[in-house]
C-alpha cells in the first residue's frame, strides 16, 4: 500500500524548515527509525543535507543522505522511508536518471515504504514534472517522472491578484494552457497544503485550500481534510 506526504512547500510565512509539515511527517514516519533524503534539487548538498538532517533529528529520526551513498540505488533499496526536497525540478529529475533511481524509487514505494516530497519532491511524485514552475537549468533525457500519482501537482500554487499590473500569464492561465494539450488533472497545491495518500486514500491536510484544475471544467475548490477524487 502506498503511503505519501506531498507538501506543497518547504516554508511557509512566518515558520521554520518543514514546521508546518511536522506533524503529518511524524504520523507517516511512526514506524520509522531512519529516512533516506535525495538532495539533488539543490547544487550544494552537503549543506542542503545538514539542514534536513538536523530537522528530521530534532522530530526524532536519523537522516542519511543519498549524495553520501557508494551507491544511491543500494541506499534506496535499504531505506525505510525516502524524503525528496525541493529546489530545482529538472536538476532533480536529471539526476534521478543520472543515478538510475527512478525505476527502484518507485517500486520501493508502491511495495510500502513511505515518501515525502516537497516542492519539486513533489512534482516527482506525478507522471511528469510538466506542471514544475522551475526554469530548465539542466535537460532531463525526459520529463517522465515517478508515476506514484496519476495526475499532476503545481506546488506554491497562487490565485490571480485583481490588482496586480502584472502583464504576464497567471499560473491559473498556464495550467489551462497544460490541459490544452494534457488531458490528465492538476491540483493546484498551495503554501499551506498538503497530500496524503493511503493506498487508494488522497486526503488534502495542512490549513491551505487546493484547486483541482480539468480540461473542459471549471476549477473546483477544496478545503483542508477533504477527500479527494482526482
Amino acid at each position: 500500500m502506498k503511503r505519501l506526504l506531498l507538501i506543497s512547500s518547504s516554508f511557509v510565512y512566518g515558520q521554520g524548515y518543514l514546521d508546518h509539515a511536522e506533524a503529518e511527517i511524524r504520523d507517516l514516519l511512526s514506524r520509522v527509525k531512519r529516512v533516506l533524503f535525495v538532495p539533488y534539487a539543490l547544487y550544494d548538498r552537503d549543506s542542503y543535507a545538514a539542514i534536513a538532517r538536523k530537522r528530521f533529528e530534532a522530530m526524532g529520526f536519523g537522516l542519511d543522505s543519498t549524495h553520501e551513498a557508494e551507491s544511491p540505488r543500494k541506499a534506496v533499496e535499504n531505506a525505510e522511508a525516502i524524503f525528496i526536497g525541493g529546489g530545482n525540478t529538472f536538476r532533480l529529475l536529471k539526476a534521478l536518471y543520472d543515478f538510475d533511481l527512478l525505476s527502484v524509487i518507485k517500486r520501493w514505494v508502491e511495495g510500502g515504504i513511505p515518501y515525502i516530497g516537497s516542492s519539486a519532491g513533489t512534482v516527482v511524485a506525478c507522471p511528469t514534472i510538466q506542471t514544475t514552475n522551475d526554469m530548465p537549468i539542466v535537460i532531463p533525457p525526459s520529463f517522465q517522472a515517478l508515476g506514484l500519482v496519476t495526475f499532476q501537482i503545481n506546488p506554491h500554487y497562487l490565485d490571480p491578484d485583481p490588482t496586480s499590473t502584472h502583464m504576464g500569464e497567471t499560473r491559473e492561465l498556464r495550467l489551462i494552457q497544460f490541459l490544452e494539450e494534457n488531458n490528465v488533472p492538476v491540483v493546484g497545491l498551495r503554501e499551506g497544503a498538503m497530500l496524503r495518500v493511503e493506498g487508494d486514500s488522497l486526503r488534502l491536510t495542512g490549513f491551505a485550500a487546493a484547486r483541482i484544475f480539468r480540461r473542459g471544467v471549471e476549477p473546483a475548490e477544496f478545503a483542508p481534510a477533504s477527500l479527494l477524487s482526482v
